[in-house]
């Protein structure tokens, strides 16, 4: 059983501990806060144009896998178009004779 003085000391454990933590986490964002403005700006417009082409490079490589695919699609339809049309005219003729 917990007495109500421990669980003060815990209390006042648990504090000390999150005070202790937000310093210490202040501190680390001092230290590795960007530097100016400038550069943070300088920084971000690189990120973006590098971002934008990849993002680029990636939408032509889909459309070039697209286009080729659809190609193939269409190629692959006219032969069994084909195919069919032939099996077609084949039953037709050995119905008819």
């Amino acid at each position: 059983m917990v007495r109500r003085g421990a669980a003060g000391i815990i209390a006042g454990a648990v504090l000390t501990g999150m005070m202790i933590g937000g310093l210490v986490g202040a501190v680390i964002a001092l230290l590795y806060a960007p530097s100016s403005g400038e550069e943070t700006r300088a920084r971000m417009r690189g990120t973006a144009i590098e971002l934008r082409d990849r993002a680029t490079g990636t939408v032509q490589d889909t459309l070039s896998q697209a286009k080729s695919k659809a190609q193939e699609l269409k190629e692959n339809a006219l032969d069994k178009a084909a195919e069919m049309k032939q099996r077609a005219k084949t039953i037709a003729d050995e119905k008819l004779d």
